[in-house]
């Protein structure tokens, strides 16, 4: 009975590196069943190439000026995207987000062993015709979710004894209620916000800074030590000293955050 013919793939090569296309075009020559289809140096030249050549498999960077990975797929049009492989520099909201879509990527520098491991899976997921029915509302709940965090704050406007600063909210300690308002503790220093908890909290990146209390949220990085209190309740020891105690209703979700992080 004869063999049943390998079906072939095409390729498109998507980076504005040269040396990270070199790096997957060379890496692709051991894969005898992939062609490449072509390669491009920017977004823009991307989605036309898209397009045009309608290639299997897509190998996307993320970060690229201009127009990125992101913006690509939304100019291409997810019903029409082929399958794939992320190409990305550390960003670990967007890591996170591959995983939890169940989204491949190629974390730079990459190794052959995680490369094959990518391509594989692609070309299963091909095989079994899942790559384009079953991708588009995984991209689309991708992009809602990096959306979403494109939309938290970064930094707040303090206006105080009439000036006006800007404040990173990566340099704060943890955050109290004042009523309407919420108090920012940085350090000895503590600024008023004219802003609700929970309106501060729907704009503050949840993997960074974590509810543990009606009337306190956290900046994880801050934590120096949790300890065990009684009835599911933790005391938060911060960098500097302070100490802060969890209710019970938050322990939970401090504790997977903490989890997670380890």
């Amino acid at each position: 009975m004869p063999l049943a013919a390998v079906r072939r793939l095409s390729a498109l090569i998507v980076d504005d590196e040269p040396l990270a296309r070199e790096r997957i075009r060379t890496l692709l020559a051991d894969e005898p069943d992939i062609d490449i289809a072509g390669e491009c140096a920017d977004g823009r030249e991307a989605v036309a190439a898209i397009s045009r050549r309608a290639p299997d498999l897509l190998f996307l960077d993320v970060q690229m000026p201009e127009l990125g990975g992101f913006e690509v797929l939304e100019a291409v049009g997810l019903d029409r995207v082929p399958a794939v492989i992320f190409v990305t520099a550390f960003d670990r909201h967007a890591l996170r987000a591959f995983e939890v879509h169940a989204l491949d990527y190629l974390l730079k520098p990459f190794d052959r062993e995680r490369f094959r491991n990518a391509v594989d899976r692609a070309r299963s997921d091909l095989a079994s015709g899942g790559a384009h029915g079953a991708l588009e509302p995984r991209l689309l709940a991708l992009l809602e979710e990096l959306e979403a965090h494109r939309k938290r704050v970064e930094r707040v406007v303090i206006k105080s004894g009439g000036r006006v600063f800007f404040l990173r909210v990566g340099e704060l300690d943890w955050i109290e209620a004042a009523g309407n308002y919420a108090r920012l503790h940085v350090g000895r220093e503590s600024h008023l916000l004219r802003e609700t908890m929970k309106a501060l909290e729907s704009r503050l990146d949840p993997e960074a800074f974590v509810r543990i209390h009606r009337s306190a949220i956290v900046n994880v990085d801050r934590i120096l030590e949790l300890r065990a209190s009684f009835h599911g309740e933790y005391v938060i020891t911060l960098i500097g000293g302070h100490q802060l105690t969890s209710s019970r209703g938050y322990s939970e979700r401090l504790h997977q955050l903490l989890g997670r992080s380890r």
